[in-house]
């Protein structure tokens, strides 16, 4: 089985506990207004790479030596739960060589419907840890930042409580759109019923990969949008933890 690679980074240090080495996938149903990989949505492109799980994984060992006591390979996109007959495969064969394993994920493709749901729940005795996006709490308002509804993905998160499996919480501020004080209280109340959430993150919104929107000819609609203010993040931040 060879999995659709869009590319690999050695060196990742913010994408889940110690140095990782980052697989990112090709493939993302979503279409997110302020995606920085806009290339990696198509599965298959003339850059893809096709490879194998073994490939990939002789490729990470090779940096082994600094992933410490925590680090690991983390899988990102795209979408990493497109492809999950592949990552289950590389996830098994990962934790065959004792290798720390991390989902960087939006969870969009998550349904209890068969045969997904089985798999799912294969793959997640193989994962350490989930980092899950939630790009907007409210339904109408994440289809019209994504494409895509949030029903699922929150139930994704309900069930991942479920089960223990420890998330990180992402959650992408962009002005205007996101950062809203009634949207990131609703956003902190829904993390409050959940049971396995290790860490919360703000991530606030840049423009840096809005060139690739132009190579490839897509109109990147928040060209106007600025990046958020150190106070605005701040305020956020103590809104999803609690503290306001």
């Amino acid at each position: 089985m060879k999995g659709a690679i869009h590319s690999t980074e050695s060196f990742g240090s913010v994408d889940g506990p110690g140095v990782r080495f980052l697989i990112f996938f090709q493939g993302c149903q979503m279409r997110c207004r302020y995606c920085h990989n806009p290339d990696s949505w198509k599965r298959e492109t003339p850059d893809t790479q096709w490879l194998t799980a073994d490939e990939l994984l002789d490729m990470a060992e090779r940096y082994k030596g600094y992933w410490g006591d925590e680090g690991g390979i983390t899988v990102s996109g795209g979408e990493p739960l497109l492809q999950i007959d592949f990552l289950l495969e590389l996830f098994i064969k990962a934790k065959q060589r004792g290798i720390n394993t991390c989902i960087d994920t939006a969870l969009q493709p998550f349904t209890r419907e068969e045969p997904f749901f089985s798999k799912f729940q294969e793959l997640m005795t193989v994962t350490d840890l989930l980092l899950c996006d939630i790009k907007h709490i409210s339904n109408s308002q994440h289809k019209k930042l994504t494409g895509q509804p949030n029903d699922n993905i929150l139930d994704a998160l309900t069930y991942l409580s479920t089960i223990g499996k420890p998330v990180w919480i992402r959650h992408v501020l962009v002005p205007g759109i996101t950062d809203y004080d009634r949207y990131l209280n609703r956003t902190r109340e829904f993390i409050e019923t959940l049971h396995n959430v290790q860490k919360i993150e703000i991530l606030p919104y840049h423009s840096l990969g809005a060139y690739k929107w132009d190579e490839l000819g897509f109109p990147y609609t928040l060209k106007d949008t600025v990046p958020p203010t150190p106070e605005r993040v701040d305020r956020a931040d103590a809104i999803l933890h609690g503290k306001m």
